[in-house]
């Protein structure tokens, strides 16, 4: 009896084990093949493309053209919604997370006078990349960036 039980309970481990064994190498072969990198962010119509010292009262830069420029190449751009948002989708296959931090830009050419006239009419905003960490979505790992701090450039355009 005592042998049953031991054949049971070495069966139900093995049955436990082995699937989870076979998800991680899975995970770890088929990893970049199921991953995304996301650029996103929320453009503000301010000089400097950040939320404003009053918060939740800045209004928001809808329908501007967000690049992201790689060695001075754009490789990829976005347009914001009307709330400010603006979302990239990168394939991890062509891109490297650390090139992405280390040698690209997000840049915004639309004027921002386009968003308020009192703003500058020539010039525009560019931001460097900060990875912020991992999202899983059942075998999908998506890598976030946002863009670390934007800052009016009038040379843009």
């Amino acid at each position: 009896m005592a042998l049953k039980s031991l054949l049971v309970f070495s069966l139900l481990i093995v049955g436990i084990a082995m699937p989870l064994a076979q998800a991680q190498l899975l995970g770890g072969i088929l990893g970049p093949l199921l991953g995304l990198l996301r650029i996103q962010g929320i453009l503000y119509c301010t000089p400097n493309g950040n939320i404003g010292v009053n918060g939740t009262a800045t209004p928001v830069f809808p329908n501007a053209l967000v690049q992201l420029q790689c060695g001075g190449n754009v490789v990829s751009a976005a347009t914001t919604n009307g709330s400010g948002l603006f979302s990239i989708l990168l394939d991890p296959v062509n891109f490297l997370l650390s090139t992405l931090v280390s040698g690209c830009k997000v840049v915004v050419n639309t004027p921002l006078a386009s968003c308020n006239a009192n703003l500058p009419s020539v010039g525009g905003l560019v931001s460097n990349l900060q990875f912020i960490g991992n999202t899983l979505t059942g075998l999908l790992n998506i890598a976030n960036l946002i863009p670390s701090g934007f800052q009016f450039n009038a040379n843009l355009n």
